[in-house]
């Protein structure tokens, strides 16, 4: 995903259109009022009244914003909004797609945001994992390794399989200084309890890129910090075919909407994007500064031989505004 500006038109009847998506379930919850107003400071300049916009037509709509890319941002923000405080309304989810129609956008998000309105749980579920960065890394392990490698990660997740030759890579991590990129992986990993790669219960190989981004972003693994870390994630995943945005919504629908995508349980909650909205717009801008996708055939092992702020100099990571509880120091 990449952040665009509108032009001042575009902006005006867009948070117009937001406004009304925002209280189509009767009030405006509080985490879509967080996230409209930190779009609103970081992307529009503006602070208007959201109870005090007029609507618009989906018409009118399409009229003032003549341009498919910030169609398309509108509608992909219309569904995180009507995703960020529990499981939407038919009412919101189908002025959603009036919306959209009228902008002629089609995107797989908004059959997703249908299921769910419509309380198809599994189907939303199936939507979200199918459309996200998941089938990418059961791809890369395929292509590196054959349906070998495949079974193997899935056993070794489930806890019926382990490599210790691969395991032992990751613990001799420990032997770097502390400033390495590979030494702060390794605590990552044993601070928070988390099985190495190669050990049962461990993550495939091909989804370490995640914990390694969670380092080089200093993002921590409290919801906060899982969904900024999915947003950065969105950020340097711009190439694909959904820009990253399924990324961005796998975080959002465990998190905020409250229901878990993961194939392990992980603690589904809702709201958490409310609580760091301006820091979520923050995390995909500087995920979109970075020059390579780190979730595809990036080879990670340089990287973490790297101090931390080599590395993120060479991967053009800026640094966080301000220290949160969700940041790693």
């Amino acid at each position: 995903m990449k952040l665009l500006k509108p032009s001042p038109e575009e902006a005006e009847a867009g948070l117009r259109a937001m406004a009304m998506v925002a209280r189509a379930p009767g009030a405006i919850a509080e985490p879509a009022r967080a996230l409209i107003g930190a779009a609103q400071k970081i992307l529009l300049g503006s602070d208007r009244d959201l109870d005090r916009l007029d609507g618009i037509s989906p018409a009118e709509l399409a009229r003032a914003l003549p341009r498919p890319e910030i169609r398309r941002q509108l509608v992909e923000g219309m569904v995180v909004v009507s995703l960020s405080a529990g499981e939407p309304p038919v009412a919101q989810s189908d002025l959603v797609e009036r919306f959209a129609d009228a902008l002629a956008i089609e995107m797989p998000a908004l059959r997703a945001l249908r299921r769910i309105a419509h309380r198809e749980i599994l189907l939303y579920e199936l939507c979200v994992v199918r459309n996200g960065h998941l089938p990418d890394m059961v791809k890369n392990v395929y292509a590196h390794e054959g349906l070998v490698g495949v079974a193997k990660a899935v056993l070794g997740v489930k806890g019926l399989a382990q490599e210790p030759e691969v395991a032992a890579r990751y613990h001799a991590l420990e032997k770097l200084p502390e400033d390495r990129v590979g030494k702060r992986l390794w605590h990552h990993y044993r601070d928070n309890g988390f099985k190495f790669p190669g050990e049962k219960g461990g993550f495939p190989e091909a989804g370490v890129y995640h914990d390694v981004s969670h380092v080089l972003a200093g993002y921590n693994t409290t919801p906060e910090g899982e969904t900024l870390v999915g947003a950065f994630t969105a950020g340097y995943r711009q190439s694909r075919a959904d820009h990253g945005f399924f990324t961005a919504l796998f975080v959002v629908s465990i998190f905020s909407t409250g229901v878990d995508v993961t194939p392990i349980d992980v603690g589904a909650r809702t709201g958490t994007i409310g609580k760091v909205a301006e820091e979520f717009f923050e995390a995909i801008d500087r995920g979109s500064e970075v020059p390579v996708d780190l979730s595809g055939d990036w080879d990670f092992w340089p990287t973490l031989e790297l101090t931390l702020e080599e590395a993120r100099r060479r991967l053009r990571i800026r640094p966080k505004q301000g220290g949160h509880p969700w940041d790693y120091e």
